[in-house]
Parts: C-alpha cells; structure tokens; sequence
C-alpha cells in the first residue's frame, strides 16, 4: 500500500515528488512516455526563476528529478495505464502491475499538437517551437512563421512581435477561425502578415530551420520559403485518456475542485493537463507544491 502515488512527471510531478517525499510521504512516481515533460524539447529556458543565466530544459528537469529522488521518491520510467480512483484503496496499472495507494495526484500535463512532418522531431528548439512564451525571446530581429487560424496562433502572432521584425501567419483555409476580437488586433499590427490557403509539408534546414517548404492547399504548388522560425500554434491535447470515467473533464483537461483537487477525496491535479490558459513551467511547479500540501494534508487526517 502506497501512501502517495504520482502519475506524470515535468515540472508539476517533480515539484510534488519533492515537497511529499520531505513530508516523509514516501511517493511513488510513475514518468509516462516523456520523461520530464515538454522541457525534455525545450533548450534554453530563461523565465524559470533562479536561473539568471538561463538553463537547458533538460538539464532543469534533471535537477528537479534529482532533488526528488533525494529525498527518497522512487522514480519509475513507465507509463501508466490504468486507473481506478473510484475503488478503495484507489488503484494504478502498469503493464501487468496493480499499484495500491491511500492518494494520487495525476501530472501527466499536455502535449502540444504537432504537424508530423519528416525530420519534425530534430528541429525542436532549433528554429521550431510551440511556445512563443518560452522562446521568443531568442528570435530578436528574425522573420518568423505562425502555423495556426485560432486565436492561441494570433495570440502567440501578436506575442512574437515583440521580438520579431515581421510574423507571417500560415492558415491553411481561406478564413481564421479566430474570435473578431482577436483578428483586429493581430490585422492591426503593423508586424503581422497572413498567408492564406498555406500548409508546411517539410522543412528546410541541417542543423537548424533556415526555411519551410509552403503547400498553396487552392493550387497545389509547393515551394520553399526561407525563415528563420517556426512556431506551431495549433493547439494542446491534455494527457487525459486513462482518466475518463474516472475524472470530470472539460475540454479534455481535467476539471479541478477549488485550486488542484478533483470531485475525488484523495485525488489531486497538477500542471498543465489542467491548465489550458497559462502553461508554464513555474505555473505546473506551483501546483505541484499545492498538491502535494494538500494530499499531505489529506493523509494525515486519514490516518
């Protein structure tokens, strides 16, 4: 019987594995398939206080991970996949393993949609992103594209003017999907420009993006266009498949009770996979804290 278990690591999971295994909690924590979360893809991360000089996502996660386990977290790179939080004690499956606990907290955060396109994977914070927030920054005086007809893609547009010196947002229709308010505030930025019927099928690049190859979707012609970064704006799939039925859901993120609990006793949420707003790192890593306080909280009033 386990007294704690997490599910998910990244900056939520890792920053509760660390204030419940000080609380003496014991947490077991269970990595999923990405172990450490959309940091594993991000390389320089320069908002995550404490850092003045910046810090390579990786490396932050492995800091994090390593000061978990240092106070005893038992970290497990599986994936979980099943659950059942309706049954008492609240039950976890891993492959043939059934894994028994007093309380959970679910970080399993969310994964940002990508375009799948050959050689996609290598380009990651090399000139490709999906996060204006985090890497911006890094694009100063560059000519960028948005991929993306919603309003996460123009918000992220209008953010990167800030940096840019011109952002072409690809749509692959004729019209944005965009609410009104958000298409006259991008239409009115002297920065932004919209290129329209326009997909990227490929992209250019050895080491790093120098340009996209453009698909006119109206007439079929492909060419390449030179840039110098791309930003995937076209939305964000919580990780929440083994939690229906289980957890109420909304828009697919799971639905919190107050700041992280859920409708469950015992059962708390943390990080992105229940955040559609915000999405950073430090924001995961204060629910975490939240959390575990909370579970820590719960287990000892159960005793």
């Amino acid at each position: 019987m386990e007294q704690l278990i997490i599910i998910g690591s990244g900056p939520a999971g890792y920053t509760a594995a660390i204030y419940a295994a000080r609380a003496e909690l014991k947490p077991l924590m269970f990595c999923g398939d990405e172990v450490g979360g959309q940091l594993i893809t991000t390389t320089e991360v320069e908002n995550f206080p404490g850092f003045p000089d910046g810090i390579l996502g990786p490396d932050l996660m492995a800091a994090m991970r390593k000061q978990a386990e240092k106070f005893g977290t038992r970290v497990v790179e599986k994936k979980v996949t099943a659950v059942d939080f309706k049954s008492s004690p609240k039950k976890v499956t891993v492959g043939d393993e059934v894994f028994e606990a007093k309380s959970i907290i679910v970080a399993t955060g969310a994964s940002a949609r990508r375009l799948n396109l050959p050689g996609e994977a290598k380009y990651y914070g090399k000139g490709l992103s999906a996060c204006a927030t985090c890497d911006g920054f890094f694009f100063k005086n560059k000519n960028l594209f948005v991929v993306g007809g919603g309003d996460a893609a123009l918000e992220e547009a209008i953010f990167l003017t800030k940096f840019a010196s011109e952002v072409t947002v690809l749509v692959r229709t004729d019209v944005l999907r965009a609410s009104k308010i958000m298409q006259e505030r991008a239409e009115a930025n002297p920065k932004i420009k919209f290129m329209f019927n326009a997909s990227i099928v490929g992209y250019v690049g050895d080491d790093k993006i120098v340009g996209a190859r453009v698909k006119n979707n109206a007439t079929n012609e492909e060419k390449d266009i030179p840039i110098d970064g791309i930003f995937i704006a076209i939305g964000h799939d919580p990780n929440t498949k083994i939690f229906e039925g289980q957890l109420a859901l909304e828009k697919n993120y799971i639905k919190p009770v107050g700041f992280v609990g859920t409708e469950i006793p015992g059962v708390y949420v943390a990080g992105d996979v229940a955040d559609w707003r915000y999405r950073q790192a430090i924001s995961a890593a204060g629910t975490g804290c939240m959390a575990a306080l909370e579970a820590e909280k719960f287990l000892a009033g159960n005793e």
